[in-house]
């Protein structure tokens, strides 16, 4: 879920030197405690948080930024609060160190990564009833016999048996990953820049300025989100939400501004190109391709049918999307598999050929050195014994091919067993690429196990066993990679690996239970799945069709729509070329498929909002970019954080019937 991160080789060194010149009069404690009854207090409220976060973007967009920030800046500022309430108290506390503020990292990171990669989002809601109505009884090889209603028993279940494996799977491997290949996992090193950061004096008085900006952006959009609502009537076509602030007739193709906090500051943190193509991609679809489309209407498909059915219109929107999402899935996938498949034959050369952490030590620089046998000897200081990884991996994989069979019937327990037989494979490949590109390609393996598995099981019961296994694929290679990022980021903050792995464990302990139990308030208080509400979830549909699609192949789509799909998937592959084959100034002007493809399925009203932040950003980034550097983050994770938690309010006022006063509705004037 992370977002590519530049790590330049003065970052490295500047923060080595902060770091290098307070070492000598700090103490690191031991791993017992750097883990804290406060950390994990800590971790648990913004585990919560962040789930609700994840959820409402998940069900809405389908697009998770990388929440690091926040989550570090907000670790930081609780710890801090509560260690300065209690020492005005006259109360003894223990100092907040950098190693602690690593495991509350850790754990929040691995509680909110469970409201993604738990499909809540995906393929265990595609496996519902309303999923299975949006597409249609009669649509072939939809059967109701494949649904499977959400339900907190067996989704916490699913979680605890799946969520484990994928920590176990890669630690014997985390000296080879970390050390001896120097895999740069950039979100985990600009993590790891950013604790070491908040821990030296200067770095403390940024923070507590960074906190500051996030709590004011926050307060604003929380006010803001509670004010909007009062407008936003019975139904989904009230209030600012449907706002034509672009006329009628674009609003007619959901162009509009729909004054969201939560994605413009979207498009605050993510990438200028992320955003741009998220606007190129509704700009192509429902600025030209469906209004086209719309006009064949009654020659490629019957003009009379629902605006949901996938004999239509509907159709084209999801197989378009879905060829864009596996055509840039697949070319990332193969592109970093034969990267990493080079260079592990090519041992010798990957100093000169991976993009990997370059030490800037000399004869001279003794400090440094020292700095760097600190490090290693800390990381191997605390060691995870070979026999508790195996042990644990195949325990863990026993008890889950026996119970996941009786989750999901149709998926049988030697098929179960095949999946984790290979996992570790693809967990391995799934860590090297995140090393090398910051990419975490989990969801395009679990949707190649999607087609494979819903084929190998076939009609009877195949989409229920292939989304199943979407969900097995999609937790371990997951987890593993976040756990390697993880290891990265405690080896530059001078912490455990023994309590880096444990509060990984700690958090998606925390994760199994509340991912669900967040995702639980949205179910009860919201129509989720529905087309025509806020909380649309538009990957439930993509991800049941996929499934459908490795049963019955492609002959019931529209007229047309699988030339057109072989053409988007196409274009996929050749842009995602150009973007690595053109030259370094051209190439990040290059859009990016994967983004393109969200707008296309969901309407063009969230990529204003995002085009709107980003904007904001490249205005900001030319008055004065230092501190855009500095608080364009706080700023984003503020207006998001504040959006997110006046979904609690709401939710409980949905929960009790207790609907908005007015109801802010556009129209066309009144004819003379």
């Amino acid at each position: 879920m992370g977002t590519d991160v530049e790590i330049t080789e003065p970052l490295i060194v500047e923060s080595r030197k902060i770091l290098d010149a307070e070492l000598q009069e700090e103490r690191i404690p031991g791993w017992k405690d750097q883990i804290t009854i406060r950390g994990l207090v800590v971790s648990a409220l913004l585990g919560t948080l962040f789930c609700i976060i994840t959820h409402k973007l998940n069900l809405t967009v389908g697009i998770i930024p990388a929440l690091n920030v926040g989550a570090g800046l907000l670790g930081f500022f609780f710890v801090k609060s509560w260690t300065g309430f209690l020492s005005k108290l006259g109360f003894s506390v223990a100092p907040f160190t950098r190693q602690e503020n690593t495991v509350i990292q850790t754990c929040v990171v691995a509680c909110y990564s469970l409201a993604y990669s738990g499909g809540f989002g995906s393929y265990m809601i595609a496996m519902d009833e309303r999923t299975y109505q949006l597409i249609g009884a009669d649509y072939p090889g939809n059967r109701a016999e494949d649904v499977k209603n959400p339900s907190l028993g067996w989704m916490i279940g699913f979680l605890f048996v799946v969520s484990f494996l994928g920590l176990f799977s890669l630690v014997p491997l985390r000296k080879v990953m970390v050390m001896d290949y120097k895999l740069t996992y950039p979100s985990g090193t600009a993590t790891a820049m950013l604790i070491n950061s908040f821990h030296t004096n200067t770095g403390a008085e940024l923070a507590r300025n960074q906190v500051s900006c996030l709590g004011k952006y926050l307060s604003i959009s929380f006010c803001w989100s509670c004010f909007k609502w009062f407008f936003s009537g019975i139904g989904d076509s009230c209030g600012f939400d449907n706002f034509p602030s672009l006329g009628l007739a674009l609003f007619k193709n959901t162009f509009y501004f729909d004054f969201s906090p939560t994605y413009i500051g979207c498009g605050l943190i993510c990438p200028h190109i992320v955003s741009c193509s998220v606007l190129l991609g509704a700009i192509i679809s429902w600025g030209f391709l469906w209004p086209f489309i719309s006009c064949h209407a009654g020659d490629w498909y019957p003009a009379d049918l629902g605006t949901n059915d996938f004999k239509g219109l509907y159709g084209y929107k999801v197989f378009i999307a879905i060829s864009l999402i596996l055509g840039d899935g697949l070319y990332n996938l193969f592109k970093i598999i034969a990267i990493t498949t080079k260079e592990m034959c090519s041992i010798s050369t990957k100093q000169k050929n991976l993009p990997i952490y370059q030490e800037v030590l000399d004869d001279g620089n003794s400090k440094l050195l020292t700095e760097q046998k600190t490090r290693d000897e800390i990381f191997l200081k605390d060691r995870i014994p070979l026999w508790l990884a195996a042990s644990g991996y195949v325990g863990l994989a026993a008890i889950s091919t026996a119970t996941i069979p009786t989750i999901f019937p149709p998926l049988k327990w030697y098929l179960v067993l095949s999946s984790y037989i290979i996992a570790p494979a693809l967990a391995f490949c799934n860590s090297y690429g995140t090393g090398l590109t910051d990419w975490n390609l989990a969801s395009t393996y679990g949707k190649i196990g999607l087609f494979i598995f819903a084929s190998l099981v076939g009609s009877n019961g195949g989409v229920i066993a292939g989304l199943a296994a979407c969900g097995v694929m999609m937790s371990i290679v997951s987890t593993a990679a976040e756990l390697m990022q993880d290891f990265k980021t405690g080896y530059l903050t001078l912490s455990s690996a023994k309590s880096m792995f444990l509060s990984q464990i700690i958090g998606t302990l925390m994760g199994c239970v509340i991912a669900p139990l967040t995702f639980w308030l949205f179910w009860t208080a919201f129509e989720v799945g529905s087309p025509d509400g806020p909380y649309k979830a538009p990957y439930a549909v993509i991800f049941r069709e996929m499934a459908i699609l490795g049963i019955e192949g492609l002959s019931e789509l529209p007229k047309h729509c699988l030339a057109i799909c072989c053409g988007f998937f196409v274009a996929a592959l050749i842009i995602n070329l150009l973007r690595d084959v053109a030259p370094k100034k051209a190439s990040p002007y290059i859009p990016i498929p994967m983004a393109m493809a969200v707008p296309f399925y969901i309407g063009a009203y969230f990529a204003i909002d995002m085009f709107v932040g980003t904007v904001i950003l490249y205005v900001w980034e030319k008055i004065n970019r230092k501190d855009s550097e500095d608080f364009a983050g706080a700023v984003a994770s503020g207006l998001i954080c504040g959006d997110g938690i006046w979904t609690i309010p709401s939710a409980v006022l949905s929960i009790f019937k207790i609907n908005p006063p007015i109801c802010m509705y556009f129209g066309p004037s009144l004819s003379s």
